[in-house]
C-alpha cells in the first residue's frame, strides 16, 4: 500500500472524527432548546436532529466547505512543497477533533467553526507567515462572529415579544393562539423551502429560477398553514366557555379604571368622592368578568401545547440549518486534501457528494452518543425556556444559520443559538438571564481559537516527523 493511500484513509478517518465531535458539541445549538422547553425528549431530539442534520450536511453543506477549504489559507505560497499543505490540514482537522472532544466531556459549548479556523490559521501562519493567510477573509469571519449573534437575538426578540403581545397578554390567548399560528407556520415553511431549494440542491444538479423557487415556496407556505390551521382549531379554550363576553370588554374597562385613576389623584373634595364612587363600580364590573387564576394557567398550557409543535417543527429547521453550516469544519480541509493527493487542484471541482454524506454521518453519531453532554448547558442552564419561548429562539438562530450557509459565510451556530436565546431571555429582563452560564460560555470561546492553532502546530509537526520522505508534486 502506497504512502498516499495511507494518508487518504487516514485523512478520512480525521474527517469522520471531526463530523463525529462536531454532532457530540454543537448537537445542542440545534436541539437544546426543544429538550430544555420540555417539547422533545432526549430521546426523540437525537431521532429528529439525525435525519435533518444528514439533510442539511448533504444538501447544503457544499457552500461553506468550499470557503473552509481554500478561503482562509492561500494554499499557492505552498507549491514548492504541497505535502507540507496536506500534513498541515490533517493537523488542523485532529486540532479540531481533540479540542471539541475535550470541550464535549466537560459540556463546554465550544465553537466547532472556532476550532477549525484557529487551527487552519496556525499552520498557515508557522509554514508561510502573515502573507499565506486571507486576513480579508478572517476578517469577515471574525465580524460575523460578532454580528450573528446579535442578528440571533435580535430576531429572537422580536418573535418572543410578538408572541407575548399577541397571544400570551391577549385575555383570550388561546384564540389569539390559534389566529396567529397559521402565519408562523406560514412564515417558517416559506423561508425554509426558499433557501433549500434556490440553489441549495447544486449538489444533485438540481436548479430552479427565483420565481419557480418563490412561487413553489409561497404554496408550501400555504399549505403547511392550512394543514396547521385545521390542527389548532381542535384545542379547546377554557375561556371561550366560561365566559363569551365581547373582547373588547375588559380592555376598555381597564383603560377607563387607569384613567378614574388620574382624576382621582387631582379631584378635591365631593368631585373626588363621586370619583370614587365610580371607580368602585368600574372595579366591580372588572370582577364579574375576570378570569380566575386557575383558568388563565389552564389557557397558558394550551398555548404552550400549540408551541410545541411548532417548535418541533423548528427543531427540523434548526437541525438543517446546523448541519448545512457546520458540516464544512470537517469537510472542508478533507476536501482540500482529497483533491491534492488525488492529482488535482485544490478548488478544481465542487465538494464531492461522498465527501458530504461522510460528515452527515459523522454528525449524526456524534450527536447520537455524547450529544446529552452540552444540550444541559444551552437548553437548561442560560434562561428558563418553554416551547414559546424555545420556538422563538429556534426561528431566530436557524434563520441566520440558513442564510449564512447560503453566504458560504461559515458563522458560529454556537454564538448566534446562545444570541437567540438570551434575545428571548432579555424580552422578559435581565433577571431571566443565569449571567454566570453566559461568562463561562464566552470565555470558552475566547479559549477555542489559540487552543485549535496551537495543537495544529504540535500535530503538523507530528505528522512531519512521522511521514518523512512524503512529497507531492504541484496541483495548484
Amino acid at each position: 500500500m502506497s504512502l498516499t493511500v495511507v494518508l487518504l484513509i487516514f485523512a478520512a478517518l480525521c474527517g469522520f472524527y471531526v463530523a463525529w465531535n462536531i454532532g457530540a458539541n454543537d448537537v445542542a445549538n440545534a436541539v437544546g432548546t426543544s429538550v430544555g422547553s420540555g417539547a422533545l425528549t432526549l430521546g426523540q431530539a437525537v431521532l429528529i436532529a439525525a435525519i435533518f442534520e444528514f439533510l442539511g450536511a448533504f444538501f447544503l453543506g457544499g457552500s461553506v466547505s468550499e470557503t473552509v477549504e481554500s478561503g482562509i489559507v492561500n494554499p499557492s505560497l505552498f507549491s514548492s512543497d504541497l505535502a507540507d499543505y496536506v500534513l498541515g490540514m490533517l493537523g488542523s482537522l485532529l486540532a479540531a477533533g481533540v479540542w471539541l472532544q475535550v470541550a464535549s466531556y466537560f459540556g463546554w459549548p465550544v465553537s466547532t467553526t472556532h476550532s477549525i479556523v484557529g487551527a487552519v490559521v496556525g499552520f498557515g501562519l508557522v509554514l508561510g507567515g502573515g502573507e499565506a493567510i486571507y486576513w480579508g477573509k478572517i476578517g469577515s469571519i471574525a465580524l460575523s462572529w460578532l454580528i450573528s449573534p446579535l442578528l440571533g437575538g435580535a430576531v429572537a426578540y422580536l418573535i418572543f415579544s410578538l408572541i407575548r403581545r399577541e397571544i400570551l397578554y391577549k385575555m383570550n390567548p388561546v384564540a389569539a393562539a390559534k389566529r396567529l399560528t397559521p402565519v408562523l407556520v406560514f412564515i417558517t415553511f416559506s423561508l425554509l423551502s426558499v433557501i433549500i431549494l434556490w440553489g441549495g440542491l447544486s449538489n444533485l444538479n438540481f436548479d430552479l429560477s427565483f420565481y419557480w423557487v418563490l412561487l413553489i415556496s409561497v404554496g408550501i407556505g400555504f399549505v403547511t398553514a392550512g394543514i396547521s390551521r385545521v390542527l389548532v382549531k381542535r384545542i379547546r379554550s377554557i375561556t371561550d366557555e366560561i365566559k363569551p363576553q365581547n373582547p373588547d370588554l375588559e380592555r376598555g374597562l381597564r383603560k377607563a379604571e387607569k384613567h378614574l385613576l388620574r382624576v382621582e389623584t387631582a379631584a378635591l373634595g365631593e368631585m373626588q368622592d363621586r370619583v370614587r364612587e365610580l371607580l368602585f363600580e368600574v372595579r366591580e364590573l372588572s370582577s364579574h368578568i375576570e378570569v380566575p387564576e386557575e383558568v388563565r394557567h389552564s389557557e397558558y398550557l394550551s398555548v404552550e401545547k400549540i408551541f410545541i409543535y411548532l417548535q418541533i417543527i423548528i427543531a427540523c429547521f434548526m437541525a438543517f440549518a446546523h448541519g448545512s453550516n457546520d458540516v464544512a469544519n470537517a469537510i472542508g480541509p478533507l476536501s482540500a486534501i482529497f483533491n491534492l493527493l488525488r492529482g488535482k487542484a485544490i478548488h478544481s471541482t465542487s465538494i464531492p457528494v461522498w465527501l458530504l454524506l461522510l460528515g452527515g454521518v459523522g454528525i449524526v453519531i456524534g450527536l447520537a452518543t455524547w450529544g446529552w453532554r452540552v444540550i444541559e448547558t444551552v437548553g437548561r442552564k442560560i434562561t428558563e425556556l418553554t416551547p414559546s419561548r424555545g420556538f422563538a429562539a429556534g426561528f431566530g438562530a436557524s434563520t441566520t444559520i440558513v442564510l449564512a450557509s447560503k453566504l458560504g459565510l461559515p458563522i458560529s451556530t454556537t454564538h448566534v443559538l446562545v444570541g437567540a436565546v438570551l434575545g428571548v431571555g432579555f424580552a422578559r429582563g435581565i433577571g431571566a438571564i443565569n449571567l454566570n452560564t453566559i461568562r463561562d460560555i464566552v470565555i470558552s470561546w475566547v479559549v477555542t481559537v489559540p487552543a485549535g492553532a496551537i495543537l495544529s502546530v504540535g500535530f503538523f509537526y507530528l505528522l512531519r516527523a512521522t511521514f518523512s520522505g512524503f512529497s507531492l508534486a504541484s496541483n495548484l
